[in-house]
């Protein structure tokens, strides 16, 4: 037994001390995974089974200007994100090709790894999204690809700035920090009223942006194939299938909600159809214009 307990304490020790980063490694909700997994724990227990009980019997709330401060923040630390993803590093020392990680404490090298931190913690606070969809009563809301993609994060998010905070793995951060400057200010607008309503045209392309960061982060990391600069190549292994698998769950996700192109050029077709039924045009089965026609309503 004694051997035993010495054997996992030599693991844990490999595992959470060695190989980790000692520059964050003492970092809040980072020295080991107990922390987040937990929140991650609590997270799907409340919007799986606690949240929906609880609110059974009770009214939505509303929260309108919970929402838009929330959102506003979101923007906000999006942005901040975005600025010190580029000017740290990927418009001015970053290779494109491949980007080792600056384990040094100098303080462009420290900027960056803050930088990772603080998008860590941002994905921790967006487990609020679903928190705000249970007690509003927007359960249509929480899909699968929702589900999956806060819980999953946060996780990606932890390893990177306990082990790698930096490097080559930090572009997928800074595009999706600029896709999530778009998503949370369209949800700020969406939750500031109906007068808002004309703003919010741009919705669907917001998903479009979403498959197109998981395309780049799959090429992007598919270089560390062909180039060795010190990053380490075995990221590809979880890289590469997460970002097909997310692709996948987004373009889904599009063709159930906007559907086929060729199912909307149905529908005009049958709109213009109804158009010159009012206007008396002849019908193509023989009826004579200026003659009553029954409507039927375009599904």
């Amino acid at each position: 037994m004694a051997a035993s307990n010495n054997s996992f304490a030599k693991t844990y020790h490999r595992l959470f001390v060695e190989l980790a980063d000692p520059r964050t490694n003492d970092w809040f909700l980072i020295r080991n995974p107990l922390p987040g997994l937990t929140i991650i724990g609590l997270y799907l227990y409340f919007v799986l089974k606690w949240g929906p009980r609880y609110m059974a019997d009770k009214k939505p709330f509303q929260l309108q200007k919970t929402l838009v401060v929330y959102n506003f923040i979101q923007v906000l630390v999006s942005c901040w994100l975005f600025y010190e993803g580029l000017d740290a590093g990927w418009l001015r020392h970053y290779s494109w090709k491949c980007q080792p990680v600056d384990f040094s404490t100098n303080p462009e090298a420290m900027r960056v790894a803050r930088g990772v931190y603080i998008y860590f913690l941002a994905k921790i606070s967006e487990l609020l999204d679903t928190v705000f969809f249970v007690i509003r009563k927007k359960e249509r809301q929480i899909t699968f690809l929702h589900m999956y993609h806060h819980t999953v994060m946060p996780m990606i998010s932890w390893g990177a700035t306990k082990y790698y905070p930096g490097g080559h793995g930090t572009l997928i951060g800074v595009i999706n920090s600029f896709v999530h400057i778009i998503m949370y200010t369209y949800y700020m607008l969406a939750a500031m009223g109906p007068q808002y309503q004309r703003f919010l045209f741009w919705k669907r392309h917001i998903t479009t942006l979403q498959m197109l960061q998981f395309c780049i982060a799959f090429l992007h990391s598919s270089q560390l194939l062909f180039y060795d600069c010190g990053y380490p190549r075995w990221s590809v292994v979880f890289t590469l299938p997460n970002s097909i698998f997310f692709y996948y769950l987004f373009y889904d996700f599009y063709y159930k909600a906007y559907g086929k192109p060729v199912d909307k050029r149905k529908l005009n077709a049958e709109v213009n159809s109804k158009k010159k039924l009012e206007n008396g045009h002849t019908k193509s089965n023989g009826v004579q214009n200026g003659h009553v026609v029954e409507e039927k309503k375009v599904k």
